[in-house]
């Protein structure tokens, strides 16, 4: 009776280990094998989860290039990740889906363009002054496609009041309190 189970932990173990290793290989996709992925792909929602996929490994590479001094190829992977993320916003639009009722992949791009704008302003505090344009340029859009993806989201119009509230608005009048006395 012991020895069958000192004999079975230790294939447990192998098994868990092998089965670790392949969930950390399929996490570590290159950059070709997501373009190839993007091309493949009929569908506009999971092309554009790629696409967010592939920007945050184009945002590693920058930060990469960056820390290494290498400002010039850093400012050109700014702009390939910036194509990225647009394609990415382009796709989730010319899909047909409406953001406030199917919001996956909208969701998805919102939470990585927060991620992506931090990590950007992050990054250019650690670069020279005079190397930061493209970095501050590129958070800006982000943000400025976050809030597209955003109103998208949550489609504007007033708040909805509760059923039976007796809420009214209330008039401003152009006097001041001190006038109507």
């Amino acid at each position: 009776m012991k020895r069958k189970g000192s004999l079975f932990i230790p294939v447990i173990l192998v098994v868990l280990g092998f089965s670790s290793l392949g969930l950390c290989a399929v996490g570590h996709e290159t950059e070709q094998q997501l373009l190839a992925r993007i091309q493949s792909e009929p569908n506009p929602v999971k092309k554009a989860k790629i696409e967010i996929r592939l920007a945050k490994l184009q945002l590693a590479q920058v930060q990469d290039a960056y820390s290494h001094g290498r400002i010039e190829e850093g400012a050109k992977l700014v702009a390939n990740l910036m194509d990225t993320v647009r394609t990415s916003w382009k796709l989730l639009q010319g899909s047909g889906r409406k953001a406030s009722k199917q919001p996956d992949g909208f969701r998805d791009l919102e939470i990585s363009l927060r991620e992506y704008v931090r990590l950007l302003q992050d990054l250019g505090r650690t670069v020279s002054y005079l190397d930061r344009a493209p970095l501050e340029n590129a958070a800006q859009e982000m943000e400025q496609i976050r809030a597209e993806v955003l109103r998208a989201l949550f489609p504007g119009g007033p708040p909805r009041t509760l059923k039976g509230s007796h809420a009214t608005k209330t008039e401003t009048s152009p006097e001041s309190p001190t006038e109507s006395r």
